[in-house]
């Protein structure tokens, strides 16, 4: 999930989105034609038929946006719609921000061509920073476009697919301008309560809890090494002694997430490609940002008895508070967490 920018500064970047969300509107097909058409192979027509069932649950029973976003598909002919580029200073774990007028400063630009994508992040490693490219199957443009389905998120399965729609309409409802933070922690967390709603509405169990065990786990994991190198560029050493200590945390955070996955998860191997690719500060820019709240979400919708109407109105009240205010909120919510 990302929210691909309709604006910039530099104008060659500005046509370049211009012209790919164009390109998307261009090809989408209503799904109600889609299904109604004979050509369409049937697989796709039961993924596209269970979009819609979700969709209609999402306005219906959580009440998120009840508009034309998910209601048209394209079929992309590539693996993912976008390609972002993350960058740091080599001894520095914040990232290079991207303002834009409407979405304000994130942490990383969006290019609907994997070429252009790379060419970016080569110019910003010949100025020496850290860069990282990841693939993207799916993005909100905050309601400005009807977003669609992409063939990119057909990929998933049923849960992924009906819960990214739940997470993508939830940016439509609210979003604070420049809080990453906030903004994917909220819709995180209409994604997992949505699914939870979605799939006790037609009668199946709740998920066993294991791939989103491991995955908190992991991202602890890389937190950990982020704060570990965060502490060392503030240490003041020489280029030499930061590059050999960057080098040094790295290999260690391998060998702790060796020793975790044995201990805790032994025989599941789902995170030992990203291990042993290259690591380095943009690499983990991306983790925590997704759930650094969702703890203060759970909590505020307990309070708010669980009605989707109530908690969307108190998350709307933090959305149009400064970040240090949301930030103290928020705090004081995990807080309130009941434990045991």
């Amino acid at each position: 999930m990302s929210l691909l920018l309709s604006a910039c500064t530099n104008l060659g970047y500005y046509v370049h989105v211009t012209h790919g969300e164009g390109e998307l509107l261009l090809h989408r097909r209503a799904i109600d034609k889609v299904l109604h058409d004979p050509a369409t192979p049937p697989a796709l027509a039961a993924r596209l038929e269970l979009s819609q069932r979700a969709r209609r649950f999402a306005s219906q029973a959580l009440g998120l946006p009840d508009n034309r976003s998910y209601t048209y598909y394209v079929d992309l002919h590539r693996p993912f719609v976008v390609w972002n580029v993350f960058a740091t200073p080599r001894f520095s774990v914040q990232a290079v921000p991207h303002c834009f007028p409407f979405a304000g400063c994130v942490a990383y630009r969006g290019w609907f061509s994997e070429a252009r994508a790379d060419a970016d992040a080569a110019r910003q490693r010949a100025r020496g920073d850290d860069v990282y490219v990841g693939g993207v199957p799916a993005y909100s443009t905050l309601g400005w476009f009807a977003d669609p389905i992409l063939s990119s998120m057909l990929r998933w399965d049923n849960d992924e697919l009906a819960s990214t729609i739940f997470h993508e309409l939830a940016h439509q409802l609210i979003y604070a301008k420049g809080d990453t933070a906030f903004n994917e922690s909220f819709a995180t967390f209409v994604q997992r309560e949505g699914l939870r709603e979605w799939r006790a509405s037609r009668g199946l169990p709740p998920t066993d809890g294991k791939a989103q065990a491991m995955d908190e786990g992991f991202t602890r994991l890389v937190l950990d090494l982020r704060d570990r190198l965060k502490k060392l560029y503030a240490s003041g050493e020489d280029v030499e002694a930061m590059e050999a200590g960057k080098q040094r945390e790295i290999a260690a955070f391998r060998q702790r997430y060796a020793a975790w996955r044995e201990a805790h998860w032994p025989g599941d191997h789902r995170y030992d490609a990203w291990v042993a690719k290259p690591i380095n500060n943009a690499r983990l820019l991306p983790f925590g940002l997704y759930d650094q709240w969702t703890p203060a979400f759970a909590e505020l919708f307990r309070q708010s008895d669980r009605k989707w109407p109530a908690f969307y109105g108190r998350v709307r009240a933090l959305a149009h508070e400064s970040k240090a205010q949301r930030d103290e909120t928020l705090q004081a919510m995990v807080a309130a967490v009941p434990t045991g």
